[in-house]
């Protein structure tokens, strides 16, 4: 398994690319867990291996994590890392994630953490609701 998709990803550690490669190939926001039971072919065995490498590559903006579904999807955007905001359309049907960026919406934010007196450094958006494949009716 190799990474494909962030220019720095040459610098990950093997753990890290594993996890990365794992999610990227992902058509669905992965668990911790079921990343480690796709990976235990490769060498990971302990949860902690899987947390640790989330980790680093969250900190490195190659991975989000999805609150609401306790789960983590691959970076979609090569420039999020400098967004402050980062939103995503979930779902609820088919589980498909896609990552969107709005700098109107970033502006918004960080207007309104202002207005409260508060520094926003990150804030992620899930919204919830029902993909076009899954509403628009199928033909036979």
């Amino acid at each position: 398994m190799t990474p494909h998709h962030h220019p720095s990803a040459g610098q990950l550690t093997k753990n890290q690319s594993l996890v990365l490669e794992t999610l990227s190939e992902a058509n669905i926001p992965l668990s911790a867990y079921t990343i480690l039971d796709n990976l235990r072919s490769h060498g990971l065995r302990a949860p902690l291996q899987v947390y640790r490498a989330l980790e680093k590559l969250i900190l490195a903006g190659h991975v989000h994590r999805l609150e609401s579904l306790n789960s983590f999807v691959a970076c979609q955007h090569s420039n999020c890392d400098q967004n402050k905001t980062v939103a995503f359309t979930i779902c609820n049907s088919c589980d498909h994630v896609n990552e969107v960026s709005d700098p109107e919406l970033s502006s918004r934010l960080n207007n309104l953490a202002d207005g409260h007196s508060f520094q926003l450094q990150h804030s992620v958006v899930e919204l919830r609701g029902v993909c076009q494949d899954c509403t628009v009716p199928r033909t036979a």
